[in-house]
């Protein structure tokens, strides 16, 4: 009988542990999402699509830091070559409360991909990419990221090449699911 109760007991205990571990608040998320976008006005794209795939380190429950990468295709307008930006990214995000809205941006080098040229009937040379940047707001609970963003990658002085307009940017809103890593906070 006596070890009956320490048997109960000690999956009680192991329960208990199991059920507050998962309901921690984690330190290390995987952040996966989609976007969608307008280009800005005057550029050489109509829209974009994209995914996002992050990675995010709690150094305080309001302060989050990593890196950012994904795939975003822009659909060239008129007779544009379409293109895509893969960025490689530092993450940071700044989270007022546990549920509600964020504020955030990634910053890094956005790598542009595509037919060599801007358009079919020019010799005017895509950009390799440039700086990228891609501020957010947005609301946030434990399981998902609703946000809108600004994304731009900056190709030379102006974002444009000689008298050719190249336009990296968007105006646009995502969603992401939080895949909880690692320790609890």
């Amino acid at each position: 009988m006596k070890m009956i109760k320490q048997t109960i007991l000690g999956l009680g205990l192991l329960t208990a542990g199991i059920a507050t571990a998962q309901s921690a608040k984690m330190t290390n998320i995987l952040k996966v999402g989609v976007n969608a976008g307008v280009t800005v006005p005057n550029g050489n794209a109509s829209a974009s699509v994209g995914a996002d795939l992050s990675y995010q380190y709690l150094v305080t429950p309001g302060f989050g830091l990593g890196v950012a990468t994904g795939y975003n295709q822009f659909f060239g307008k008129d007779n544009n070559n379409d293109f895509a930006v893969i960025p490689a990214a530092l993450l940071l995000r700044y989270y007022p409360m546990q549920t509600g809205f964020y504020a955030g941006a990634d910053v890094g080098y956005g790598f542009i991909t595509g037919n060599d040229f801007v358009n079919s009937n020019s010799t005017v040379q895509r950009p390799d990419g440039g700086f990228y940047l891609k501020p957010e707001l947005g609301y946030h609970n434990t399981d998902w990221n609703f946000f809108v963003h600004y994304t731009k990658v900056f190709t030379g002085d102006k974002g444009q090449i000689g008298s050719q307009k190249y336009n990296a940017g968007t105006i646009g809103a995502g969603v992401a699911y939080n895949i909880p890593l690692g320790k609890k906070l």
